[in-house]
């Protein structure tokens, strides 16, 4: 099979969906693999080190697009993209569609078959392909919040981890899963004083005894969340289901319980955001201020540190791309777990999570 991996175009997204390293052992198995020129240099990956182990560097991605069988992205196909797509062809990357039914109709249009990093499942229940990409949102949502915090951009002025006489930064995590966890850890890091909402009491009892009694947990509902807004200089909204558009936990008006200059990191807004308020933002201008609150709701987060996400995240795709390879379509299909990544093939929505979510 012939492996097309292109440049990312979406905006600041720095990542490339196969390191040299992947195309050699795809090569070894008897595929070609084709490379945008230039697709890897900012992982640090010339075209050189891409031909070094066998690679095509092709300098037109419309050309690439029409000559490879499988394309292999990070992040969703943008407008010119999906023009390239064909029937037939399998769309390998993260896609998120519940949250986005123009892409949805193109990619049902052009008839790929479109298989999602995100909704692929193992047999544990977990999300593998998401998981790395979740730790790295959860831990860049500290990191982007501690900025965020600071006077020129609109924050509060309060330093995270405050100094001696004076007190550190409160930060609230919604959900305790992968996102939330990684989240809190950075957090308490940096000398925050945490409190995480799940609605899962077992899975507070996880986190409890993991960060000890420095992390408040609390069983999520409302008028919990409504308690803890007026102390808050930051809120992590980290919840996730599977698949669908992500549940919306704070409303416009809920924004006036804030003290202005408090910090909203919305890490679910791949998949519509959980606030109310959240409108996607980029790398180039993160932020935007509503009501007094800072919202930072960048739609690719992990592509601000490329080098550690294309590592992290292509350590757990091979497989799957090298499965497809060699199988074709049927390595998803006969694979249930695999199965659940096929968002849309030959004209129709086949995940049945994502035609809820978009009603159809």
């Amino acid at each position: 099979m012939r492996i097309g991996i292109p440049s990312e175009v979406k905006n600041h997204e720095y990542r490339v969906g196969m390191l040299p390293a992947g195309a050699s052992v795809c090569i070894a198995a008897g595929h070609e693999v084709w490379v945008q020129s230039g697709a890897g240099l900012a992982v640090g990956c010339d075209d050189a080190a891409y031909t070094s182990v066998g690679v095509h560097i092709e300098p037109s991605a419309e050309t690439l697009y029409g000559q490879c069988d499988l394309i292999v992205k990070v992040k969703e196909p943008q407008a010119k993209e999906c023009e390239w797509l064909r029937r037939g062809q399998l769309l390998f990357g993260y896609l998120h569609l519940a949250a986005d039914s123009k892409l949805t109709a193109a990619l049902c249009d052009r008839g790929v078959t479109a298989i999602a990093y995100e909704t692929i499942t193992d047999r544990h229940g977990r999300l593998p392909l998401l998981q790395p990409m979740s730790e790295v949102a959860g831990r860049l949502a500290i990191q982007a919040a501690a900025m965020a915090l600071t006077k020129p951009v609109g924050g509060k002025g309060v330093l995270m981890a405050g100094v001696p006489g004076t007190a550190p930064a409160n930060v609230v995590v919604l959900g305790g899963g992968v996102v939330g966890a990684n989240a809190v850890e950075m957090a308490l890091g940096l000398g925050a004083q945490v409190t995480v909402l799940d609605t899962s009491v077992e899975r507070l009892r996880e986190l409890a005894a993991l960060f000890g009694p420095r992390l408040q947990t609390r069983v999520a509902n409302k008028q919990t969340l409504l308690g803890l807004l007026p102390r808050a200089d930051v809120v992590v909204g980290a919840v996730l289901i599977p698949g669908a558009a992500a549940p919306k936990l704070l409303g416009y008006d809920d924004l006036k319980k804030m003290q202005p200059g408090t910090v909203l990191v919305d890490v679910a807004i791949d998949q519509g955001g959980c606030f109310e308020s959240s409108h996607a933002t980029t790398h180039e201008h993160p932020t935007y201020i509503r009501e007094g609150i800072v919202h930072y709701c960048v739609a690719n987060m992990p592509g601000a540190v490329p080098l550690t996400s294309t590592h992290a995240l292509t350590n757990v795709t091979l497989p799957y791309i090298l499965r497809l390879a060699n199988e074709g379509l049927p390595a998803a299909r006969n694979d249930a777990l695999f199965a659940k990544g096929i968002n849309v093939h030959d004209g129709q929505i086949v995940n049945d999570v994502v035609a809820k979510a978009l009603a159809l």
